[in-house]
């Protein structure tokens, strides 16, 4: 179902599309209607951004190794071969340029680079260049991964404020349980909400060359309709579900975007930056940031864990620790707060002098930070 009021869309691609047959490399079996469906939004004026799986897939059928298990060296020597030919494969289905995009989570995590990024999508948009985005898995490490292609399209939909994201997998949508296993699964066409009931439904993956199950799917529809992104997942074996989109019918299921969407520097916070610590918090002070609005200060802090340095983001959980009240950017290291939490504000400079002239020493300001519903 296209909207009329989308302007830009990012379509995810998956491996399981890309090459079926993870021995023979990339295929045109799925592709064409995809590509046909591209070039349609595109006669319309609508912005495509795509997100492609599939380098490793793509690659490995060049390497004598038959084992399920990859190991991650060889998986990056794939990749590097695979994204190659995923490219070509791309480019040869359009008569426009395309621009390659290989992206780390440290890309989206970094202020700067995040930045960078939407700056380059815009641009390469602005003169009807296709960005086809993928992770970088040649460098990628554990560390620097998003992991999956269904959450690094949802950062690529809400760093491109795109009005849509469209998952296409190997599956029809979200169902009331495993279509694989219950004959009487019905499939669910809108989700408003993204609860834990809706998670629970979510199964593992299906595919053997793919890394996302639904799981990954309903993450990144959450990840997304914060943003106000509307988020639909779609088989896209199907050549009739592109016929259908195009027509303003909704093939799988669609999740609605937030009327009143998160800002986009909670939003990093909350879903792109990965907690380096925690700090937990007595009861006075879990009240004045869930009810108050209010920034966090040393004299609520009655604990420190990890270690973190300034810029980090941290959880902030309750005393005992089991209840995450909020997620934010911490302007002290944890050695610093390990120094001064509990104290006042006018105690503070005893410690550590005045090194945020003029300010209240805030711990973690209300602008950035996320309350948080579910961790």
């Amino acid at each position: 179902m296209l909207n009329p009021s989308w302007r830009r869309i990012v379509l995810k691609v998956g491996s399981a599309l890309i090459a079926p047959d993870p021995q023979a490399g990339c295929s045109e079996k799925f592709l064409g209607p995809i590509a046909d469906f591209i070039r349609q939004c595109r006669d319309r004026g609508i912005e495509v951004i795509l997100v492609s799986s599939g380098s490793v897939a793509a690659g490995r059928h060049h390497f004598n190794f038959n084992h399920h298990r990859v190991p991650i060296a060889l998986k990056r020597a794939m990749a590097a071969v695979g994204q190659n030919q995923m490219m070509n494969f791309w480019s040869n289905c359009f008569d426009f340029p395309c621009a390659q995009v290989l992206l780390t989570h440290g890309d989206l995590s970094d202020r700067v680079r995040h930045v960078n990024v939407r700056n380059t999508l815009r641009r390469l948009l602005d003169h009807q260049v296709l960005p086809i985005v993928n992770e970088n898995d040649t460098i990628a490490t554990e560390e620097i991964k998003v992991g999956d292609n269904d959450n690094l399209a949802a950062m690529v939909a809400t760093v491109a404020d795109a009005d849509a994201l469209i998952i296409c997998s190997d599956i029809t949508g979200l169902f009331t349980a495993d279509p694989n296993k219950d004959p009487s699964a019905q499939l669910i066409p809108e989700v408003r909400t993204i609860d834990e009931r809706i998670y629970s439904l979510a199964g593992g993956a299906s595919s053997s060359v793919g890394t996302g199950g639904m799981r990954t799917k309903v993450q990144a529809a959450e990840k997304a309709t914060t943003h106000g992104v509307d988020t639909l997942i779609v088989d896209g074996h199907m050549q009739d579900t592109f016929t259908r989109l195009l027509d303003g019918f909704n093939p799988g299921t669609i999740f609605h975007g937030h009327k009143d969407p998160m800002s986009g520097k909670k939003h990093w916070v909350r879903h792109t930056l990965r907690a380096k610590g925690e700090i937990w918090v007595d009861d006075g002070c879990m009240k004045a940031l869930r009810h108050q609005g209010a920034s966090l200060l040393c004299s609520g802090i009655v604990h420190v864990q990890g270690e973190f340095e300034p810029g980090d983001a941290v959880i902030v959980r309750c005393g005992s620790g089991k209840v995450s009240i909020a997620k934010g950017v911490s302007r002290y290291s944890a050695r610093e707060l390990f120094s001064i939490k509990g104290q006042q504000t006018s105690e503070i400079a005893e410690h550590l002098g005045d090194i945020l002239p003029g300010s209240t020493y805030e711990v973690i300001h209300r602008d950035e930070m996320t309350l948080l519903e579910r961790l």
